[in-house]
């Protein structure tokens, strides 16, 4: 059994990387809400919309992160070697696809969905500039998975930190003009973020070369493309490249909802947006951290532990959150006080952070338990789960907003929804379900 410092050992790193890209995202709103609120509200609709498409090469990478931990956790090192390499391969060619179809139609697509002209023509400024960087992050999302799915993930560490440090200088330079530098207002917050995941990349090419015994697992081997290596991880991630794209493309139509409402509420829920990816940072990490741990665990042979492990990563990441959890209850002004000097938002804010609140309990059980349903392989059943609750999420959001035309505070309730659906969903799957035998 992992105990309570293994568990941390491999979080600690994940954590810190994650922290430093949320500190990306929430120096950019703050950067932005210093602009003007429809250029806030621009970057949260334009950076879900990147995100929705981003998941598809995260769910495949997410695959093969969780084949390498089977393949590490049977000493088979050449064959995960192999999933690395094919799995850079194919999310180059899947990053210049996905490339391609959002830098010709993300326009007229938006256009479809955004009622506010000024608000559409700063997302399609802001995804001009950002759609670029797919071509870097997809192959950096495989770099994450090796090396949590081998699980040395204080290398992590560093590369986000690299992250930040570059976008967070560049972000500052780009958008308010500084440095002797154009200000470039919102398409400079997407060009600080396009370069930094170029110079993360390089670094992670880098530190592989030099400080990673690459015989042992024959990496950058690209002389061919191995179809059977790349079915064998599609596979897995098929279905997690579907959830995850069915997943964040309803959370944009929870924007385009908003954006009806008008540009505060959209400013108030960017400002959530990014204190989501912030404050629920504990419990992300421990949702990455039970996958591959469960994962690893079925690979050894010791599938009688992953309830027993599971569990203990489930009180963690409760105990961990409480405490978060206490300070936005009480100090909820000076959170919303991050990204925005205007005290009627600020205001608008407070009421939703009390709603956000109640999202990160209900988080912290949700994830950890549906990341445990994927770390077995069954990805298939998480793809139904979220099909399941993705229908309550849409009837729920489109009500409140539609017809009875709630306050934005009632809208992000339907996160509530989503987790304690997904969470029971997979509870009930791992105590009752018939995993144990699954071969990946």
């Amino acid at each position: 059994m992992y105990s309570n410092k293994n568990i941390f050992s491999l979080s600690y790193p994940i954590f810190l990387t994650l922290l430093a890209q949320s500190v990306v995202n929430v120096t950019d709103s703050a950067f932005l809400g210093r602009i003007g609120e429809v250029e806030l509200g621009a970057s949260a609709l334009g950076g879900v919309f990147y995100m929705a498409i981003f998941v598809v090469g995260m769910g495949f990478a997410n695959g093969a992160q969780i084949l390498m931990g089977r393949r590490n956790g049977e000493k088979n090192f050449i064959p995960l070697g192999d999933i690395f390499n094919q799995g850079v391969l194919f999310s180059f060619i899947l990053s210049l696809v996905v490339f391609s179809l959002s830098y010709w139609f993300t326009s007229p697509l938006l256009r479809m969905f955004i009622h506010s002209k000024e608000i559409y023509a700063a997302t399609v400024i802001y995804l001009d500039y950002r759609v670029f960087g797919f071509f870097f992050a997809f192959v950096n999302l495989m770099f994450r998975a090796f090396y949590v799915g081998v699980m040395r993930t204080g290398i992590l560490t560093i590369s986000g930190f690299i992250t930040m440090g570059v976008n967070v200088l560049l972000s500052y330079t780009l958008v308010f003009g500084h440095f002797g530098f154009a200000r470039m207002g919102i398409a400079g917050a997407a060009l600080a973020s396009v370069l930094s995941e170029a110079i993360t990349m390089l670094f992670f090419v880098g530190y592989t070369v030099s400080f990673v015994h690459i015989d042992i697992y024959k990496l950058f081997r690209f002389n061919q493309i191995r179809i059977h290596v790349i079915r064998e991880i599609l596979d897995v991630s098929l279905f997690m490249m579907l959830q995850s794209f069915i997943s964040i493309s309803t959370w944009f139509l929870f924007f385009v909802f908003i954006e009806k409402s008008g540009e505060q509420p959209l400013a108030v829920s960017n400002i959530i947006r990014s204190l989501y990816s912030l404050l629920g940072l504990p419990v992300i990490t421990f949702g990455i951290t039970v996958s591959t741990l469960v994962s690893n665990l079925m690979g050894e042979g010791r599938v009688s532990q992953v309830l027993p492990m599971v569990r203990r990563v489930e009180r963690l990441t409760i105990l961990i959150s409480i405490p978060v959890v206490l300070l936005t209850a009480f100090f909820p002004q000076l959170f919303a006080s991050i990204y925005t000097n205007d005290l009627v938002l600020r205001l608008a804010t407070v009421p939703v952070l009390h709603v956000f609140c109640l999202i990160l309990v209900v988080f912290s059980f949700g994830n950890i338990y549906f990341n445990a349903v994927s770390g077995t392989g069954n990805t298939r059943v998480a793809l139904l789960f979220e099909l399941i609750v993705m229908i309550v999420y849409l009837v729920f959001i489109y009500s409140v907003n539609f017809i009875f035309h709630a306050p934005v505070a009632v809208a992000w309730l339907s996160e509530v929804i989503y987790w304690v659906g997904l969470g029971s969903m997979s509870y009930v799957y791992l105590k009752r379900g018939n995993w144990q035998t699954k071969k990946i």
